[in-house]
């Protein structure tokens, strides 16, 4: 089967008269790339960890097949490995899990009390697993479901594992910088290589070379286990996650869902294309240019041209995992990030200012002449962000996603949770909107409130004065493809916390509406009549 998008069974968009639509960045073929593993049909499978889905692709055709689809029982793999008889074992790394998809279907966990749960490999019958997180394990589990045996502990953030041609066990450690070996029946670890490029995987090809992509670098390097000399096989962008090979072809995956072949003497081929992850918020400065938040990417989108990469999860001064974002001067940014803070970030500079800490899933981001609000959404509540510290303006919320500002300074707020858009005041909460399903993404222009409603996939127009309302788009690719249940990201510090979907929307200067795709990974322009 080829899937030319992620996100399936979807109609075409339809538009109001008088509007268009156009798609400023592809839809995605995959939720980011993260564990690789050439499976026994010589297709290469995928894990995704942002989609809860595995996928695999043919190396030759570039075509792609759900294997585990979003919504199904294995939620937020990182790293897959295949037994003799061909099951597929996937680690969980939110839930602290590892699953089994046998060759009939089915899917059981075999564990469920491994936090961090990453790295993952067979040998001889033999089943390794790490735990990638501060004080992560290394261990040897039962594939028959006994007590796992503990190798090592408190290791600084193991990661993909493979075992050598000496029958040693690999691991490179993202908190060290490092890669280790140890002798599955005992003994002390040795370093093999140190001053990397912060390693995430290791492989070994048939000449028994370890190969160990660098994520921070974006180097794949070879590797002399026993001198630990080392060769640049290539540089790609950061953001690489994992490798495998198919005979002594070798293949590489990055966090934007690229695939890359490897070839000799430097040269690479492209597998499968980079897309967006999710895209969540979405912002535009004075001079037009729209920015994108994408979790562990930050890019901008500028009139005429493609996404350029501003800043990413390894890039210095990184504020964490970008949910919310709003423009607040040249080149500053107010940001909402997954482990509960709010800040300023320039990422020209490499700079972040945390402007309020400890806070319990931000999503919307809005400026205020003397700080910032942002919603709260564990909590439900609507916060200001001033230098004075961070207070509340309303509480009980349900399920608060976006925020804006009217022109009178009163709050709008998206209460994804009850189908309804908020207005907050001194003098209290009042609904302005309701009959929503899920709305997420809203703005202010004009007179009129722009909301993304991901439940019915509409762009609804509200004229302020007389409440009257249109709706704009409809069949928007935003939210879960119909019939899909995603379930919950949970998240794992350092990297995040839980993670959810946010369909953002902005409007540039010249009344250009912006809508995150986050279904289908694409940004979408809509505009009214002709500009």
């Amino acid at each position: 089967m080829t899937l030319r998008s992620r996100y399936t069974g979807a109609s075409p968009v339809s538009l109001a008269d008088g509007w268009s639509a156009e798609q400023l960045t592809p839809p995605s073929r995959l939720f980011g790339a993260n564990g690789l593993r050439t499976g026994p049909d010589g297709r290469i499978y995928i894990a995704q960890v942002a989609g809860s889905q595995i996928s695999a692709v043919d190396v030759g055709t570039g075509d792609v097949e759900i294997v585990s689809a979003q919504g199904g029982d294995v939620v937020a793999p990182d790293d897959l490995a295949f037994d003799a008889a061909g099951n597929l074992y996937a680690t969980e790394y939110y839930d602290g899990r590892v699953s089994v998809r046998g060759t009939d279907g089915r899917t059981r966990v075999l564990r469920d009390d491994l936090p961090g749960a990453n790295g993952i490999t067979f040998h001889q019958g033999r089943l390794f697993v790490d735990e990638c997180r501060i004080g992560g394990r290394l261990l040897e589990l039962d594939p028959n479901g006994g007590a796992p045996r503990v190798l090592l502990e408190n290791l600084p953030m193991p990661n993909a594992l493979e075992v050598g041609p000496d029958g040693k066990l690999y691991y490179p450690l993202l908190g060290t910088n490092e890669i280790w070996r140890v002798d599955p029946d005992g003994g002390e670890p040795e370093r093999v290589a140190a001053d990397l490029g912060v390693p995430d995987a290791v492989k070994f090809d048939s000449a028994g070379y370890l190969v160990s992509t660098q994520v921070a670098s974006g180097e794949v390097l070879r590797i002399d286990p026993r001198s630990g000399e080392r060769t640049v096989l290539a540089a790609l962008a950061p953001g690489l996650d994992n490798l495998t090979f198919s005979g002594d072809r070798l293949f590489v995956s990055n966090f934007t869902g690229t695939v890359t072949e490897i070839l000799s003497e430097g040269g690479t081929r492209e597998v499968l294309p980079s897309g967006l992850t999710w895209p969540l918020d979405l912002t535009v400065d004075a001079d037009g240019v729209l920015y994108v938040a994408d979790g562990t990417y930050f890019y901008s989108l500028a009139p005429g041209g493609g996404l350029q990469t501003l800043g990413m999860l390894f890039s210095p001064g990184y504020p964490g995992y970008i949910r919310g974002v709003h423009a607040v001067g040249a080149g500053e940014f107010l940001v909402a990030t997954s482990n509960g803070q709010v800040s300023r970030y320039a990422p020209a500079r490499g700079e972040t200012e945390i402007l309020a800490d400890g806070l319990d899933q931000v999503y919307g981001v809005a400026a205020t002449p003397d700080g910032a609000v942002v919603v709260e959404q564990g909590t439900g509540r609507l916060l200001a962000v001033r230098s004075g510290g961070v207070e509340e303006l309303a509480g009980g919320l349900a399920t608060p996603v976006g925020v804006a500002v009217a022109p009178d300074g009163t709050y709008l707020v998206s209460e994804s949770g009850a189908g309804r858009i908020v207005a907050v005041s001194a003098s209290g909460v009042d609904t302005l909107v309701d009959g929503l399903e899920t709305p997420q993404g809203l703005v202010v222009r004009d007179g009129r409130l722009y909301v993304v409603d991901i439940g019915a996939k509409t762009l609804v127009g509200v004229d302020l004065d007389s409440k009257a309302r249109h709706v704009l788009a409809r069949n928007l690719p935003v939210g879960a493809p119909a019939g899909v249940s995603p379930k919950p990201l949970r998240g794992l510090a350092p990297f995040s916390g839980p993670q959810g979907t946010f369909a953002g929307l902005a409007a540039g200067p010249d009344g250009t509406l912006y809508v995150s795709g986050d279904g289908d990974g694409s940004v979408l322009a809509l505009r009214e009549g002709t500009r």
